[in-house]
């Protein structure tokens, strides 16, 4: 049984169980707090390989290549207030009653599709604010882009249902 701590109360939860109450509070600021953390790694990552190292784009390349450093480093700041938002979070979680790992790493997953998912279709395809790489057949950059979104996402939803029971 896993004990959890809420203010002025004792609860016990078995494995298997649905979440109650106080509970459920946990579980869902768990999935938050995991959703922020991957939503801001999604992002770092995005920045740091594909706009830095790489030099494939940046966040906004419908300008000149200085409002494109700016919209990076707005992008970049964006990223780690996520980052820190989500391990905030997870550290106030751990002071209470501990995290509940698989709705966080659920959280996680969901954060990381989501972001990319978004980032492919609406970033890339809608507004047309930047393509993964110029100047190539974009077709496979789009199919994996998205197909890792998804498989990501999928993640999610077992890690996600699997942690309510």
């Amino acid at each position: 049984m896993r004990e959890i701590k809420e203010p002025g109360t004792r609860w016990r939860v078995r494995r298997g169980t649905a979440v109650p109450g106080p509970a459920a509070h946990l579980w869902r600021r768990s999935v938050t707090g995991g959703v922020l953390t991957g939503v801001g790694i999604a992002a770092f990552v995005d920045e740091s390989v594909f706009h830095q190292l790489l030099h494939w784009h940046h966040f906004y390349d419908r300008s000149t290549t200085g409002a494109g450093l700016v919209s990076d480093g707005l992008f970049h700041a964006f990223g780690w207030f996520a980052i820190v938002a989500g391990l905030f979070l997870y550290a106030e979680l751990r002071r209470r009653a501990g995290p509940v790992r698989p709705a966080w790493w659920g959280g996680l997953c969901l954060g990381l599709g989501a972001f990319q998912l978004y980032d492919g279709t609406v970033q890339h395809k809608l507004m047309g604010l930047h393509q993964i790489r110029y100047h190539v057949d974009i077709a496979p950059y789009d199919w994996t882009w998205n197909g890792i979104a998804v498989l990501l996402l999928a993640a999610a939803a077992l890690l996600l249902v699997r942690s309510r029971r």
